[in-house]
């Protein structure tokens, strides 16, 4: 995963110049752990990080340039 974070991460910021690093780095690990838990619940072998740094890809390329819209929920309410 960490050898695809700068990688994933300068993409989303290029799709979204409303994100900042640091926003874009969150987006990309919740995207991915997101995928990694929903794909093992569902009981499928892992394939691997290329695999997951596909599906990462193809929601930057579908909701990347929307992403600042989306609130985060503060844990702390």
């Amino acid at each position: 995963m960490y050898t695809y974070l700068e990688e994933l991460t300068a993409e989303l910021m290029a799709k979204n110049p409303h994100l900042d690093k640091e926003q874009a780095l969150w987006w990309i690990e919740m995207l991915w752990s997101d995928f990694e838990s929903s794909y093992a619940k569902a009981g499928y072998p892992y394939r691997g990080p290329e695999y997951a740094a596909d599906y990462v890809r193809q929601q930057i390329e579908r909701h990347g340039s929307f992403l600042h819209q989306v609130e985060r929920k503060d844990p702390n309410k």
